[in-house]
């Protein structure tokens, strides 16, 4: 088969109806040839014919979406320096936009996927490993997308739901069973209407490029089930495909069923937000195997030490990090994001570990060249970005440190909630910022309180119901010996480790997961819940399960497994949020008059926010500085948001008061009367699990909102009792006692 010369842009297999252009960048590389693999694993050979600027391309007419294929490169083959070019390495496209298989699912870890030998690693391995290398597929570009838009849910009323492809959806009873754990089962109506009821707008999906599953894992019996290590950016996971009548999975149609993903999601008003991970792959450090960029050009894609380029640079703790200095990696990067929004629809971007990303040189810069190339570029720029703005290298804690147009994980709004609501000494002023979207963090740089996604729990730790219900981790069955996971997790087990039968630790744990969803959901930000804790999801005090596909992992969603009345309660709090713009301002409080007293009346001045002691007096410094302290009530002023609608009218609320209570006893706390409005009704009770929503007004020129008339109220100046570890929200109210 001879090949045209074809182009040298784009990247990657392209299909253009009549033939297929490829096309493969190495700098370092002395010839590229591209193999076509039958049905039957028959190899075709072709010398890729021409070079511009260091992209070997050849265009194919008749090969057609499906055809498998892989590349070999020659080039020099010296690990000292750096270089680990080998012909008998079947590699898999960077650009490859389907993958037939997965290592370690349908494909066997084998010794000559290696560039070394096992019993001597000095000893050049040149075995051929195509037949246990995935094959990249040719993929139909074309898709009936229908009158598909993008939601473009606002930041300030996104409510985000991290989830697992397959633990979402694998024993769901009302998905059919061929369905289950895939891209289909994600926009099945039976999880659409789950997250409906949730009030979800975005469901945040971990990993879904195609990823490996480890040799060392898989000589366990166990599975990289989170996906956090990926060896092809463009291309949808091939594990959760779904499997035809034949028991097989189609080459190349997890494409077409991702999108159909997308498309229904977003008919259903959800957004699509993919965890990626371009600080590293698969290939590892200098032990691990030559599956892609390794061998078609390491030195351009990997970071590698300086004066010891056999060995990489490992910012991940994963075994290497992607060369973000390489304007062809870069190039990668952002040819990838464009990708999954221009042709897959895709709605935003997590990314992992993104400090590695700004790690031009060796410290963090925040003002990196691929951070200018976000900024600057017409499509990345539009869509939601949030940084997990961490690495394990030094100085890689960088919360509240990204860029103006990004979001970030706030890891300070996990830990110090975590630590109130376990009543953990002097946290009370960090609560009071992260509750009010941590102006500490994201307002010197012009951003606005959705900046900070807040979250309790995420894949990462314990899940909601563990987090009240153990102080230690239990990863026995990760078979690491206890070595892997965190092991301070600002966590509390109310008295007891693990399962118990005592029903006053069983209320207290009920308790504590209405606080922190509660806090969640009232606090300024964007909420994140974690899949399954709204139900009472359980890995058994595992806080590690990134190999843990099984039920340890897996939402269960069977009546006698999952928590229907937290469920319930969920839903509630969630809708409460919803109602009220209050909870979601898109500027920051400032404490100032927003509305001086009138002349001559003795009220006091409007305020957008203010802080109460126990006493109903204003907090002084002296209570803020009180390590013991841990009970606040917050009043927010419904007229004081100060913002506009979309149509340019008012936004304005009832207002409310937020009473905490983290002391570990019952306290009497008195409402703030003088200034304040009269009367208050409550809304949310943590004790209880109540919650009531009424009809919010928006804006200045509808009503006030109904509450039902049988609530009953209360007026400033009288005390309540709190009772220990719980809150109220109170709501504004004019009618009386």
């Amino acid at each position: 088969m001879q090949p045209w010369p074809g182009t040298s842009y784009p990247l990657g297999a392209t299909y253009d109806g009549a033939g297929t252009n490829f096309a493969l960048f190495s700098e370092v590389a002395t010839g590229v040839t591209l193999c076509l693999y039958d049905p039957d694993g028959t190899e075709t050979s072709i010398p890729l014919p021409e070079r511009d600027g260091f992209v070997w391309h050849g265009y194919l007419p008749g090969v057609v979406p499906g055809q498998r294929y892989g590349y070999r490169v020659d080039g020099p083959l010296a690990p000292e320096a750096g270089q680990r070019c080998n012909p008998h390495k079947l590699l898999i496209d960077p650009y490859a936009k389907s993958i037939d298989g997965s290592l370690g699912q349908t494909y066997a870890w084998d010794e000559s996927l290696f560039g070394y030998h096992f019993e001597n690693p000095d000893e050049v391995n040149h075995d051929d490993s195509a037949p246990h290398v995935p094959k990249a597929v040719v993929v139909n570009p074309f898709f009936d997308w229908h009158d598909d838009r993008p939601p473009r849910t606002p930041y300030h009323e996104t409510v985000i739901y991290e989830a697992h492809v397959k633990g979402l959806t694998y024993q769901h009873p009302d998905i059919p069973e061929e369905m289950r754990g895939t891209y289909s089962a994600v926009a099945h109506p039976a999880t659409i209407s789950h997250l409906q009821r949730l009030g979800i707008t975005a469901i945040e999906l971990m990993p879904v490029h195609q990823f490996v599953h480890d040799d060392a894992l898989v000589q366990r019996g166990l599975r990289n089930y989170w996906g956090y290590n990926t060896i092809a950016f463009f291309a949808p996971h091939f594990g959760y495909a779904s499997v035809g009548p034949t028991g097989t999975t189609t080459p190349g149609s997890q494409v077409q069923e991702f999108k159909a993903m997308v498309r229904d999601l977003h008919a259903a008003g959800i957004e699509v937000i993919l965890d990626v991970v371009y600080n590293h792959t698969a290939e590892g450090n200098h032990q691990g195997p030559t599956l892609s960029m390794r061998g078609i050009d390491n030195q351009a894609y990997y970071r590698l030490v300086d004066d010891q380029p056999q060995y990489y640079m490992d910012y991940t703790g994963t075994g290497n990090s992607l060369n973000v200095r390489q304007p062809h990696t870069l190039q990668l990067i952002m040819d990838s994001l464009r990708y999954w929004v221009t042709e897959m629809h895709v709605d935003g971007f997590r990314f992992d570990l993104a400090s590695t990303l700004a790690r031009e040189f060796y410290d963090v810069d925040r003002l990196s060249t691929f951070f200018d190339l976000v900024q600057q570029d017409p499509v990345i720029s539009q869509v939601k970005l949030i940084a997990e703005p961490w690495d394990v290298g030094p100085g890689g804690y960088q919360v509240g440190n990204f860029p103006p147009a990004w979001t970030e994980w706030n890891g300070k709004y996990r830990d110090t909630v975590r630590d109130f609501w376990r009543g953990t000494p002097g946290t009370l002023g960090e609560f009071a910022a992260r509750l009010t979207g941590s102006s500490d963090l994201y307002q010197d740089d012009g951003r606005r309180p959705y900046a900070s996604i807040n979250f309790v729990t995420a894949h990462d730790g314990f899940t909601l119901n563990d987090l009240v219900s153990y102080n230690e981790k239990h990863n026995e069955a990760n078979g690491e010996g206890g070595q892997d996971g965190a092991d301070d997790n600002n966590s509390w087990n109310c008295g007891v480790e693990g399962p118990t039968d005592d029903a006053a630790v069983l209320e207290l744990r009920q308790r504590q997961r209405r606080n922190f969803l509660a806090t969640l959901f009232l606090s300024q930000g964007v909420p994140m819940v974690l899949h399954g804790d709204e139900q009472g999801r359980t890995q058994d005090g595992n806080n590690n399960g990134y190999c843990q596909d099984s039920e340890i992992s897996w939402m269960e969603w069977a009546p006698e497994k999952s928590d229907s009345e937290l469920m319930s309660y969920t839903c509630e709090i969630s809708a409460l949020r919803a109602a009220h713009p209050v909870f979601r301002r898109r500027r920051f409080f400032n404490g100032r008059e927003i509305r001086p007293a009138a002349p001559g009346s003795s009220d006091e001045p409007q305020r957008d926010i203010a802080w109460f002691a126990p006493s109903g007096e204003e907090m002084n410094d002296q209570d803020w500085e009180a390590g013991s302290a841990a009970t606040l009530t917050v009043f927010l002023n419904g007229d004081g948001i100060l913002e506009a609608d979309q149509r340019g009218q008012r936004v304005v609320d009832d207002s409310f008061l937020l009473v905490f209570n983290a002391h570990y006893e019952d306290v009497a706390v008195t409402l703030p009367g003088e200034g304040l409005p009269d009367r208050w009704a409550t809304v949310l009770d943590t004790v209880d699990g109540t919650v009531v929503v009424g009809t919010a007004r928006s804006t200045a020129q509808t009503t006030v909102d109904a509450l039902p008339d049988d609530l009953e109220t209360v007026g400033g100046g009288d005390t309540v009792t709190l009772t220990a570890r719980s809150m109220l929200l109170l709501q504004k109210t004019d009618a009386g006692a």
